[in-house]
């Protein structure tokens, strides 16, 4: 028998999984770390939290399956996004990692675009948001500006736990693509960009291909971890390009849906001169030379999860849902927008709120919890909607996340998509994409999608319903006016929320 790992470092927890060469999941565990918020709007934490953890985690899984480490060839990374770790020459952590979900940049992306102007989306391809790296950099160029000079390089998270794994530094392309200071299009850190803000192209770590191998285990590592200094470590990549390698999306056409705290909507794009002009990111994908199109609704599972914790915090999910199929398609005139964290695609607005509409007495609790998910999903097929004015005809979607776990929000997505929604027997998200990674590195397959063919199976799909599509796409034309004719009253609200 012959394994490889994949390890998800997120936001609350690092996940690792021993996957055969089938392409099933023999054992997998998680261990989590602490986020700190040491200021309103700062999110940081410990790197060297990720790194212990990831090691814990290994050895645990290692104990739990009962695996010879001498059968596990290789291990790849997914890693969140954007969080910015500066180290120094010898790969010391100089400060708290700044994470994705830190919103102190809003002056260094107004900054950035006054400086840049149209340049930004012509290199990097995305709009200055908070989230990005380079936002990040400039806040420490201007607050730390003692901390900025000790830097040799800046990582990102999953990037650092592998230098703390086996030594090498390094950043592949698809996590690179999040940081604003790559030519996406034509793979390579860019000059102009780094030299606008006064920063030493050196800074950027060395650019390679997310199966590239990046070296083995560190003797003392692998003694913690519970394998072997010879298995071999593959670069990995960003989470949402992890995901999509889990998912299946490796050609065009390609799309899925990703319903978790956020959601996500990506689809594959070979194309390299695709400019969406900052409607959605483009990315680079983990499979070397192709890209990725994404759309992001902040608040996607969190607003039902919001939700279900202020009008209904003794229910469980199922209770709430229970019977929610019987609430017709529209619920009864009632209508959401999940604005509660603001909003990313197609409106960059951090002020925009969320919305009940047409609230009466006859409207129930089901009927609140349905118009959640259609406002959500709405917000999604905006996202969808941007795909195919692009050019791309999307008749299949694979569902991922929590929300792939719901039969009535899968049957939703595909009335309010008008395609077919696909469901996988086994969804592990981005660290199965890791896994796929490292078993590609291995040779054990031609190609990703070779490796798809065996790792990944649908289970079940569900088809739009004529007529529920067509009250959705009338539904659907309401919902978009909401944001226009809701901005101007929540800027004016904004003075009252404390």
């Amino acid at each position: 028998m012959k394994y490889v790992i994949g390890i998800d470092i997120g936001t609350s927890a690092v996940k690792s999984v021993l996957v055969s060469a089938e392409g099933k999941v023999v054992c997998e565990h998680s261990e989590s770390y602490p986020l700190h918020r040491p200021e309103p709007g700062w999110s940081e934490q410990n790197p060297e939290d990720w790194a212990d953890r990831t090691i814990a985690s290994l050895r645990r899984l290692m104990e739990k399956s009962e695996a010879d480490p001498a059968d596990v060839e290789g291990l790849s990374f997914s890693g969140q996004m954007h969080g910015l770790v500066l180290v120094d020459s010898k790969g010391k952590v100089l400060r708290p990692a700044i994470l994705w979900n830190d919103t102190r940049t809003t002056q260094q992306c107004r900054k950035i675009e006054k400086t840049l102007g149209s340049k930004l989306l012509d290199i990097a391809r995305n709009r200055a948001l908070e989230g990005f790296t380079l936002p990040k950099i400039l806040w420490v160029q201007e607050h730390e500006p003692e901390i900025l000079s000790q830097a040799d390089l800046f990582l990102l998270p999953k990037d650092y736990v592998r230098y703390r794994l086996t030594g090498s530094l390094g950043m592949d392309y698809s996590d690179a693509a999040g940081t604003l200071l790559l030519d996406v299009a034509n793979k390579v850190w860019s000059s102009e960009i780094a030299e606008a803000f006064d920063l030493p192209l050196s800074l950027c770590p060395q650019l390679v291909e997310s199966s590239e191998l990046t070296g083995t285990l560190l003797p003392e590592v692998a003694e913690a971890a519970g394998l072997l200094p010879s298995t071999r470590v593959f670069a990995g990549g960003a989470d949402n390009a992890c995901g999509a390698i889990g998912a299946g999306i490796l050609g065009e056409g390609k799309t899925m849906c990703s319903i978790g705290t956020s959601g996500v909507v990506l689809s594959y794009e070979s194309r390299k001169d695709i400019n969406p002009q900052g409607k959605m990111h483009f990315f680079n994908h983990g499979e070397e030379n192709a890209f990725y199109v994404m759309g992001v609704t902040l608040a996607a599972g969190h607003s039902l999860s919001w939700f279900k914790d202020t009008f209904a915090k003794e229910a469980s999910f199922d209770h709430l849902l229970e019977g929610i199929e019987a609430v017709p398609a529209g619920s009864g005139g009632l209508l959401f927008t999940p604005y509660i964290s603001g909003e990313r695609t197609p409106h960059a607005d951090a002020d925009i709120r969320g919305s009940f509409i047409g609230m009466d007495s006859g409207h129930t609790l089901k009927h609140f919890a349905r118009s959640v998910m259609e406002g959500i999903t709405f917000s999604l097929r905006e996202s969808i909607d941007i795909i195919r004015q692009s050019g791309k005809d999307i008749t299949e979607v694979t569902a991922i996340g929590g929300g792939a776990l719901n039969e009535v929000w899968l049957q939703m997505q595909a009335d309010i998509f008008n395609a077919n929604i696909i469901k996988l027997e086994s969804e592990q998200g981005p660290a199965m994409g890791a896994a796929m990674l490292a078993a590609y590195g291995c040779e054990w397959f031609s190609s990703l999608a070779e490796c798809a063919k065996v790792f990944i199976r649908p289970a079940k799909t569900y088809s739009p319903d004529p007529e529920q599509a067509e009250v959705y796409s009338g539904l659907f034309g309401i919902y978009q006016d909401v944001y226009g004719q809701t901005k101007d009253l929540n800027e004016r609200l904004a003075a009252y929320r404390k």
